[in-house]
């Protein structure tokens, strides 16, 4: 249920394009809410484009499962009155919009590509973003105080069938002790007499978009004229927006400087707690006698660790300038909130050197680029490996109680769809009953 519930919250490109070609038709209605075919096919133009169908009408029938469910919720929001602000439906459009913006290199080619403004996608998809947030709302409500207890996780995994536990693949825990080179107050002064140049030139009328084509150290934004997209409060760097933000319109901001480097920022327009801005970024250059001053370091407290002087974990506190220092220098994974990365997870050039270390050892000082864009020095320590196994509890507990919560929430999920759907007027067109998941909607 939960899977094609989480795809709903990505599907902005085939819920325009299922738009634009379908003849509508109520297909379902629960409460006073109704499912369109088109939310059906929009849903379906999105798993076709992931692979082969092989059972079409089987994967129409789960879609409509799942939008029943959703409306079923969002009958429930209703009466409850769950409220969801415009300012958090303006975010979570932004968000999205960011995303498929990025899927195709520019604002413009997305507005191409549909035939619609932003303004125009914004408002067509708000009331859906506004019912998707609605429905989560509620969902989270459901299984706010579910809870799982170590004797469930154990029974949990004595209920699947040995042939049947799920093989784990290779993963690792790895730290890291970063050390970044002192920008020199000559390079500082450069930068900052370099983007002065520029803004001068903006001043006495040069294009601001061919500049920032030109010159900008800001390769994501540089090839769109210095356009970064929609931002909202917190998506950037707090210097860059508080100048940004007190921009007017057409507005070239005074010389900005945060830790990417220096800015220069021009208003496009605004919107509420939204802006687009575009911008062009000078980064002050590191000194090659500070990056092998930076190397030096790093090295050292190698070789402090290496003498049993620090621990890893110590020496991270005490001399990486990394934020990760605070979990004792242990890298965390963004897609799991854990310490622990499968091989496909991790940066190449991390894989590279830690796949060649055996486990507590640490690499000599490798390369890398910051955040910031700027390079600096840092060692990798392999603190734990993995090797392919058959999932169990002694090696993967935190895993197979992941598996053994989601199951619990799924079945309290359960049990309230078939306690709410008895007190709720459910109707489905009937060539829509033939399917077997949907028989659980039908009153006996």
């Amino acid at each position: 249920m939960k899977r094609i519930y989480y795809i709903l919250f990505l599907l902005l490109p085939a819920f325009l394009q299922a738009q634009e070609v379908l003849i509508d038709e109520v297909v379902a209605s629960v409460g006073d809410n109704i499912i369109l075919l088109s939310d059906i096919e929009s849903q379906y133009v999105q798993f076709r484009m992931q692979g082969n169908i092989s059972n079409a009408s089987g994967i129409r029938c789960e879609i409509l499962d799942n939008l029943l469910f959703q409306k079923l919720m969002l009958t429930q929001a209703q009466l409850d009155s769950v409220e969801v602000t415009e300012a958090r439906v303006d975010s979570e459009l932004d968000r999205r919009l960011r995303y498929y913006i990025a899927q195709f290199g520019s604002k413009e080619k997305f507005e191409e590509f549909y035939n619609k403004s932003i303004v125009e996608v914004k408002e067509e998809f708000r009331e859906v973003i506004r019912e998707q947030l609605l429905t989560e709302e509620v969902q989270m409500k459901i299984t706010r105080d579910v809870k799982i207890t170590p004797s469930e996780v154990k029974s949990f995994f004595n209920r699947i069938p040995a042939d049947s536990l799920p093989l784990i693949s290779t993963e690792y825990q790895i730290g890291q002790i970063v050390c970044k080179p002192e920008i020199s107050q000559k390079e500082l002064d450069i930068a900052r007499e370099k983007i002065a140049g520029f803004r001068n030139r903006i001043k006495n009328g040069e294009s601001f978009e061919t500049l920032a084509i030109l010159y900008s150290e800001d390769p994501g934004s540089a090839k769109e004229g210095g356009f970064i997209g929609t931002v909202g409060r917190g998506d950037t760097y707090p210097e860059f927006e508080a100048a940004a933000f007190s921009l007017a319109k057409g507005e070239i901001s005074e010389i900005i400087k945060s830790e990417a480097g220096y800015h220069i920022i021009q208003m496009i327009q605004r919107k509420g707690d939204y802006i687009d801005v575009r911008h062009i970024l000078i980064r002050p250059k590191v000194d090659p006698y500070e990056l092998q001053d930076a190397f030096n370091r790093i090295d050292s407290v190698k070789k402090i660790i290496e003498n049993d002087s620090l621990s890893f974990e110590k020496a991270a506190l005490k001399y990486s300038d990394d934020p990760g220092k605070i979990n004792g220098g242990m890298m965390i994974n963004p897609l799991s909130g854990s310490t622990w990365f499968s091989a496909d997870e991790l940066d190449p050039q991390v894989f590279f050197v830690i796949d060649k270390l055996e486990i507590g050892e640490i690499s000599t000082p490798v390369k890398m680029t910051t955040e910031e864009g700027t390079e600096a020095y840092r060692i990798l320590y392999l603190k734990s490996r993995t090797i392919p196994h058959r999932a169990n509890l002694k090696e993967d507990y935190n895993k197979i109680q992941q598996w053994a919560q989601q199951e619990k929430e799924n079945n309290a999920l359960a049990k309230w769809v078939r306690e709410k759907s008895e007190k709720t007027h459910v109707a489905i067109d009937e060539k829509y009953l033939t399917c077997p998941i949907l028989q659980k909607w039908v009153k006996k």
